[in-house]
């Protein structure tokens, strides 16, 4: 019996130090995230369409959509922050507290059904990681994210966040989501349209897409315009009219059907195509607003807005998960 436990023992600590190998050289073979401070830089990355099959998509300026940081309105920023990742001009690139709160959650369910990713953890995932749920890729996420705070400025992670995040059928980024549902471009979003745009994100397949579920898409844009009057970043005036704005998307729902169904639509449609452009002119990232950089949580402590199936998680393809 004792001879047993002893050859377990040994298996369980040899299996764990292989593994703890493994992740070691792992960790040594990450690429430089250096090259994404550069905003000539373009990158190609795999994006999944709603059929499973994965398309090239271009990260960067040569994207027909590509959107820089200066032409995205600061509701838009502000709207994904209060919604996805509260804490993102405060952490350096993880959350621990969501993240003990994720993996007691987990442990509770016996599953990886809650990521806790920050902002800046999917950022590192989109870009550099496949989309399985395993140990090794978390903790390749993390290392990534924490290298990604030390070279880039808050304001490119949020750029290449809103550039890269999905909107709907092969409708990546920010740009290509306000010409998809709006027929303009991010430059010219409303506070209300950001605020629709951002309370997609946790599932426009699904659980949040207008066609489908268009009351619940408008009943969580109506808490992040909400939280965004509390950060100070609507006045109580832009707040009402921004609640009496109805977003135009109808009309759409074929699209939508044909995007799902025909391959050729789905291609013209895509923001995968990528013409060869000349890169964006030289400029300051948008800021905060400028009265309030980082305005402070309301009184009363920070306002929560409805998570479901949160972009904070591990599949950005599909219906996401924290």
């Amino acid at each position: 019996m004792k001879l047993n436990v002893k050859r377990t023992l040994i298996i369980v600590v040899g299996i764990v130090i292989l593994y703890a190998a493994y992740i070691a050289i792992s960790i040594l073979t990450l690429p430089s995230v250096s090259e994404l401070a550069n905003r000539r830089h373009n990158r190609v990355i795999q994006v999944k369409d709603w059929k499973g099959n994965y398309h090239p998509f271009t990260v960067g300026p040569r994207n027909r959509y590509w959107t820089p940081s200066a032409s995205i309105p600061p509701e838009m920023k502000w709207a994904v922050i209060v919604a996805e990742d509260a804490g993102f001009y405060k952490h350096e690139g993880i959350d621990v507290k969501a993240i003990k709160n994720a993996i007691r959650h987990d442990l509770e369910k016996k599953s990886f059904a809650r990521g806790a990713s920050t902002i800046t953890q999917q950022v590192a995932k989109n870009l550099y990681l496949t989309r399985e749920k395993t140990i090794t890729r978390k903790v390749k996420e993390i290392i990534l994210a924490k290298r990604m705070e030390e070279e880039l400025t808050k304001g490119r992670i949020i750029e290449l966040y809103l550039n890269v995040v999905e909107l709907g059928p092969m409708v990546y980024g920010i740009g290509h989501g306000a010409q998809y549902y709006f027929g303009k471009p991010a430059a010219a979003l409303t506070p209300r349209e950001c605020a629709f745009l951002a309370a997609m994100l946790p599932g426009p397949r699904v659980a949040y897409n207008p066609y489908k579920n268009l009351a619940r898409v408008l009943k969580r844009s109506d808490r992040i315009l909400r939280l965004l009057r509390g950060k100070g970043v609507l006045s109580e005036e832009e707040y009402r009219q921004a609640l009496a704005e109805a977003p135009n998307v109808g009309g759409m729902q074929k699209r939508v059907d044909d995007s799902i169904s025909k391959e050729a639509v789905l291609a013209n449609l895509s923001s995968a195509t990528v013409p060869q452009l000349a890169p964006p002119e030289k400029g300051g990232e948008a800021a905060p607003p400028a009265a309030e950089p980082v305005p402070a949580a309301p009184a009363g402590g920070e306002p929560t807005v409805e998570k479901g199936e949160g972009n904070r998680g591990d599949s950005p393809g599909g219906e996401q998960k924290r």
